[in-house]
């Protein structure tokens, strides 16, 4: 297959790209490869893939709609993995106009070059956040995500949506992930494992929000990309048991599907530091902090209609994943 990857500077890119050219596709990579977190990592990951016969890397913004046009017309791509977007709940609180161009108007032109070059299957990275202020565990696709607490959430949902149109419209296959806390080798900077492992190395001090009664459902990068990959494999179809006058938001009479991936398994986030500790052999010194603007307590997944679909469910322990991040940490920075 020819299958284009965007985002495949980026953490979950990287592994996906990486895994499809393992199994013998044809990927084109784009990425704008802009400043939001350490460009220099995003290289490195690129430089991973760069060895591969089988991919091409082209830097490129979602949102210069002339380009995108351009891409699909020359390309001839068979599937999409979108994976691009701007990531970060608190970054939205400082910068939401990078939501706006990367996640929303972004996503479009994929939507619109799908439509137009009949891409077969359109896989696209939506996220946990959508569920918002819920509080009702665990989190299945079925329930009502119509209030969001972050731009980012907000976005995100408004994919979903717009997925939805295109499938209806023009009945193109199209499937969202709801990804719950990915972790693993070269993960991003800006989330828990990265920030909590710095800062413990350096001897600095861990904010650690709501006063540590957080919990999240981590899972591992490899369990993530194998899902990923097996669901690509799987274009949706219209759902018989769709019923329009009691709509589930997951399922459609269009080719249209919307998935958690997830582990399943939340996790305290003092238990998560815990074995992030023991794995470092130090101690994280904890700042005790209150409850960020536009974070929530706590995330699990319901996946059991992701592993009916694909017949697959995560099996990375966190003690394992966190010791092989560790891993990867200290041999990439030398520590």
């Amino acid at each position: 297959m020819k299958i284009l990857v965007t985002g495949a500077a980026g953490f979950i890119g990287m592994h996906t790209a990486l895994a499809l050219l393992e199994r013998g596709d044809q990927v084109v990579g784009i990425d704008n490869i802009n400043d939001y977190y350490d460009v220099g990592l995003k290289r490195s990951r690129l430089a991973t893939l760069a060895s591969q016969p089988r991919f091409r890397f082209i830097e490129m913004d979602l949102a210069d709609r002339p380009a995108m046009a351009a891409l699909f017309a020359a390309e001839g791509f068979e599937r999409v993995v979108h994976l691009a977007a701007q990531a970060g709940v608190r970054y939205s609180l400082v910068n939401p106009e990078a939501y706006v161009d990367s996640n929303l108007v972004g996503f479009l032109t994929i939507l619109e070059g799908c439509r137009h070059h009949r891409i077969e299957h359109l896989v696209y990275a939506s996220s946990s956040s959508v569920y918002g202020g819920n509080t009702r565990m665990p989190f299945a696709e079925g329930d009502n995500v119509d209030h969001p607490v972050s731009l980012y959430a907000a976005t995100k949902k408004a994919n979903e949506l717009m997925a939805h149109t295109y499938s209806h419209l023009y009945r193109l296959p199209t499937t969202g992930l709801r990804f719950f806390t990915v972790y693993g080798p070269w993960g991003r900077p800006d989330m828990a494992p990265f920030l909590f492992t710095r800062a413990i190395l350096a001897g600095h001090a861990i904010d650690v929000f709501n006063h540590g009664q957080m919990q999240r459902d981590f899972t591992y990068v490899d369990d993530i990309v194998e899902a990923l990959l097996r669901v690509t494999d799987k274009q949706p179809v219209a759902d018989p048991d769709y019923c329009a006058q009691n709509p589930n938001p997951s399922i459609s009479d269009a080719p249209y599907r919307v998935f958690n991936i997830g582990n399943h398994q939340p996790v305290a986030l003092l238990d998560f530091i815990g074995c992030l500790e023991r794995h470092l052999g130090r101690q994280a010194e904890k700042r005790l902090l209150p409850m960020q603007p536009g974070d929530v307590p706590a995330t699990f997944a319901d996946t059991s209609a992701l592993e009916k679909w694909i017949d697959f469910a995560p099996a990375t322990s966190l003690d394992d994943g966190i010791g092989r991040f560790v891993e990867w940490y200290r041999t990439y920075y030398s520590t």
